[in-house]
């Protein structure tokens, strides 16, 4: 059997800054050969939003088919670490490296998990090297990889840190949906003192932006929080005092609950926009659709795993930001569980080792009950 910490730290070696290629890929298909995965691995998408390196690996066959999905990449580590961010380290409890949380150490324990548990049925991990990036030749690749090769997971379990102060106190049945909205409002430049021989487009720009800032989009639904716009960015770049700017810009960032769709979203910002500036220039890029996996055998399974191995009763969320479950969810149902998220993308990122443990006890139970279910 696979030792959860071992192979944690032999991921964490790696450098795999996002888009991850590379050794990172060797240590985790090093791991999965002996246990009779079968490996596919490909490259996808060239500069700038690639080359990306994805793995897709297949064990077994028939019903049901259990996925885990995840991530190998990495954000940036930043500089003050008490020690490297690639150089793993055990200190007192913890396990220190970038990635430790977020999310090497969930792939780690799935793959100690499934070394306990082979059922009968297929077990598949879908890993990319490029969930902290762009997020475009990454799992999307992998779906298209699997639709080309017939291959559909019944469920899929990823593994991203969706506990807060303990672990298996919250797992993920839903997230909300993102669209950013990038908006340019053309003017005609001129002197401030002959306001009549210009066209000022901060004037409208901020007209549209305050009757956006006026939209309630919803209240929230049963399991989602209330939708919400929020300007990130407001552009001029004008260095004189005495000239109106010839161009205004703007961004927005919606996250939108259930009852939305990205494109509809985009459609009414650009609607409010035009009626201010009809002129201006909008372009909506929804990076994920919201989506809910209605409470049923999968989240029941998963909560009796945890419930088993920790005696705590997972609160069921939708809260957060957005994964790559939002691309998977249109594959098969999907939920997500894995390890305590308070230091990922911190400095000093880090891991309980007794957590690692337990999480590959509740993955391996997980298994064991999803395939006798079968």
């Amino acid at each position: 059997m696979i030792d959860p910490v071992a192979l944690a730290m032999a991921l964490l070696a790696c450098e795999s800054v996002t888009p991850a290629r590379g050794p990172v890929f060797d240590a985790l298909e090093a791991a999965l050969v002996p246990l009779g995965f079968h490996i596919d691995r490909f490259v996808a998408g060239e500069a700038p939003d690639g080359p990306v390196e994805n793995l897709l690996a297949v064990r077994g066959s028939g019903a049901p088919h259990i996925a885990f999905a995840g991530h190998l990449d990495v954000v940036p580590p930043g500089d003050g670490w008490t020690s490297g961010p690639f150089a793993p380290e055990v200190r007192g409890d913890l396990l220190y490296g970038r990635g430790a949380v977020d999310m090497k150490g969930a792939i780690a324990a799935f793959v100690a998990a499934a070394s306990r548990v082979d059922g009968p049925g297929t077990t598949s991990l879908i890993i990319t090297g490029d969930e902290e990036g762009p997020a475009i030749h990454g799992t999307r690749a992998l779906i298209d990889r699997m639709a080309a090769r017939n291959i559909k997971p019944d469920v899929c379990l990823v593994g991203e840190p969706t506990s807060t102060a303990r672990l298996g106190d919250t797992i993920k049945i839903g997230r909300r949906g993102s669209v950013n909205i990038w908006i340019d409002v053309p003017g005609r430049q001129g002197h401030v003192a002959y306001p009549h021989l210009a066209d000022n487009p901060i004037t409208p720009l901020v007209a549209a932006l305050s009757e956006i800032d006026g939209v309630v989009l919803d209240t929230g639904t049963d399991w989602f929080q209330p939708s919400n716009i929020e300007v990130t960015d407001i552009t001029v770049g004008n260095p004189a005092t005495n000239v109106i700017p010839a161009k205004a810009s703007a961004r927005l960032s919606i996250r939108f609950n259930d009852l939305h769709r990205g494109e509809e979203l985009g459609t009414r910002i650009a609607a409010i926009v035009k009626r201010h500036a009809p002129e201006a220039t909008i372009r909506p890029v929804v990076s994920g659709e919201a989506f809910l996996t209605q409470p049923g055998q999968l989240s029941a399974t998963l909560c009796a795993a945890i419930e088993a191995r920790t005696g705590l009763v997972p609160e069921l969320s939708t809260s957060g930001g957005t994964s790559d479950a939002r691309f998977l969810a249109a594959v098969c149902p999907v939920i997500e569980f894995g390890l305590i998220n308070a230091t990922m993308h911190k400095l000093d990122e880090a891991v309980a080792v007794a957590d690692l443990h337990t999480l590959t006890d509740i993955y391996a139970d997980f298994l064991t009950r999803s395939f006798a279910q079968a």
